[in-house]
């Protein structure tokens, strides 16, 4: 096996070739951090927000967002608005969004943790007391596409876990809004919404200005301003994740119709210039098809030309040798999405180490998991599923420690304490364990 030279659409790779680690480095990197320019605009327009507050909103909304807007009350949007949007839409769409909602709710329902204790012999009782945070911020996308499903994808799982306020900042260029957005704002249950985008809805939801109250964690994803802001205010607030570009790798063993993974590798590729899609295989036969595919299908996509981009910037076909180097591609690439396209991808799970979500069989499009498969679509992307995780209802609980000493169990362990405490010189630590010594 050789490695093949480029081919004008997308990248043709190959594990023996000598230059292979070289190439998949290269394409693999991403550097998520802005430049020093990105970020001396996102510190003054942090700065601005923090001491100016809602003047500073609908200055920079009018600017960047190119608005005419005067008070902030034209930057929020009433529960009636969303409900209008709610209740105008198609019954097919509303329908379909309806039960998006209902899957996601029910996967993360399974995911909520419960407090718990436990009694020790001489009584003392320890243990963990789980509780949602008050308020959470959600950050949705409104700049080259629209994404209701994040909407529903965010929202939930806070709600799942008990969050008592939801808001919601959408930015919306020229004055256009999503109805879909709205209405998926409205069955998720957003309490305000706040036609907010950028760096300055970041601020915003970190220190809270007159009208837009401050929340205690911010999720979702945006471009580089907003990641950058998201960076600067952690510690703030918390947040979930500075997310790069959408991935996906697919794994084929040849038995896959070649159309459809071509169509699962622009599922990806077309959310933007920067994604990465990449199919691994060890048919090579299988990889030419996709390939022709790839070519064949390209000109039949609406984004057509953000896609070529995305694949010859980012894209490639991974000639390997056999099913073990897979599951080390796998986990050396620690993907965003992974599509395990094989007969038995059940076998498979036990080696897979690093993955955002894993997609299993022919017949699981990685586009199902977008919308409502019901598992959370929020995932880590540039190889940080090493330690990272998807989204989900843990992300909006915090957890307390419960430690309650009976008398003798005070006792005991007011002589480990005491004992560990002076070994590192803190008397005033030894003594108030040594007072209730018995």
């Amino acid at each position: 096996m050789t490695d093949t030279t480029a081919c004008p659409v997308i990248s043709r790779m190959a594990t023996n070739a000598s230059d292979f680690d070289v190439r998949l480095d290269a394409l693999l990197a991403w550097e998520g951090v802005s430049d020093v320019d990105v970020q001396h605009r996102v510190e003054e327009i942090l700065d601005a927000v923090r001491t100016r507050g809602d003047a500073a909103l609908i200055e920079t909304s009018n600017r960047f967002d190119r608005l005419a807007v005067s008070s902030m009350a034209e930057l929020e949007l009433s529960p009636e608005r969303l409900r209008q949007a709610h209740d105008g839409l198609g019954a097919e769409q509303r329908d379909a969004l309806a039960s998006a909602a209902e899957r996601i709710r029910l996967y993360h329902e399974r995911q909520k943790p419960e407090s718990w204790q436990y009694t020790e012999s001489d009584g003392t009782v320890l243990g963990q007391k789980v509780s949602p945070l008050d308020r959470a911020g959600i950050y949705v996308p409104g700049g080259k596409a629209a994404y209701p499903s994040s909407v529903l994808m965010n929202a939930i799982p806070a709600h799942v876990a008990g969050v008592r306020e939801i808001i919601m900042v959408v930015p919306t260029p020229d004055g256009v809004l999503n109805e879909l957005v709205l209405a998926a704002a409205h069955l998720a249950g957003v309490d305000r919404v706040f036609t907010l985008g950028g760096a300055q809805a970041v601020a915003a939801l970190a220190y809270g200005t007159e009208t837009v109250p401050r929340v205690d964690k911010i999720v979702g994803p945006g471009n580089i301003y907003v990641a950058t802001a998201k960076r600067a205010v952690f510690g703030q607030v918390g947040i979930d994740m500075i997310a790069g570009p959408s991935e996906i790798l697919v794994i084929s063993d040849g038995g896959t119709d070649p159309e459809w993974l071509a169509m699962d590798l622009f599922s990806q590729a077309e959310h933007d210039e920067d994604a990465q899609a990449i199919l691994v295989s060890w048919d090579a036969e299988h990889l030419a098809a996709v390939e022709a595919a790839i070519e064949r299908l390209l000109p039949t996509l609406e984004r057509e030309a953000i896609v070529r981009e995305s694949l010859a910037r980012r894209g490639a076909l991974i000639h390997c040798e056999d099913r073990q180097q897979a599951v080390a591609l796998i986990n050396r690439i620690a993907p965003e999405h992974l599509e395990l396209s094989v007969a038995d991808p059940e076998e498979w799970l036990p080696d897979i180490r690093h993955a955002g979500a894993i997609f299993m069989g022919r017949y699981t499009a990685e586009a199902l998991g977008d919308y409502c498969a019901g598992p959370n679509h929020v995932l880590p992307t540039s190889g940080t599923a090493r330690f990272s995780s998807p989204l989900g209802v843990y992300d909006f609980q915090k957890r307390s420690s419960i430690i309650h000493c009976s008398a003798e169990g005070a006792s005991a362990l007011g002589k480990i304490a005491s004992t560990l405490a002076r070994g590192e010189s803190l008397t005033a630590h030894a003594r108030s364990a040594e007072y209730r010594i018995k």
